[in-house]
């Protein structure tokens, strides 16, 4: 897809996520979090992470930008969760454990990448980042990597 159309999409899902209804707003945000390392993208997909409207948004979209298992996700739901109330921080958590609890390679990896941007220059960030931390070590996933203990 060339970046002309990219930006297309990204534009239409933004006008989306302005919505009244909560089921535009939440596939907005699912949507949305395909294109979290497009800059245009990054404002709307917090505002969706923070939906002051209905927390079926927010939980599908943090959701959604944790199970691309990448920076850019993660980045989007350190800024939310550095600016979140408590009530948006427990539904950021309970998609954390929706995304995190089966693969312990799964956790360990968003675990390193929070690490990173909790040494960030964004504040924000980094605040959310340490909070992320502390949600993913007191996850005890189900799979575990198989141990050779022949060697």
């Amino acid at each position: 897809m060339s970046d002309e159309a990219r930006r297309a999409v990204v534009g239409a899902l933004i006008d989306l996520a302005g919505s009244a209804d909560y089921r535009d707003r939440a596939d907005a945000g699912r949507s949305l979090a395909s294109f979290a390392e497009m800059p245009e993208a990054g404002e709307a997909l917090l505002e969706l992470v923070l939906d002051a409207g209905d927390t079926f948004v927010a939980r599908g979209t943090v959701t959604a930008l944790l199970r691309r298992h990448d920076t850019a996700g993660m980045v989007v739901v350190a800024a939310a969760l550095g600016a979140a109330d408590p009530g948006r921080a427990d539904w950021i958590h309970t998609a954390v454990l929706d995304v995190f609890t089966v693969f312990a390679v799964d956790r360990d990896a968003a675990l390193r990448a929070c690490e990173a941007l909790a040494g960030g220059a964004d504040e924000q960030v980094r605040r959310g980042g340490r909070r992320l931390i502390g949600m993913l070590e007191e996850i005890d996933p189900i799979l575990h990597p198989v141990q050779n203990d022949d060697a």
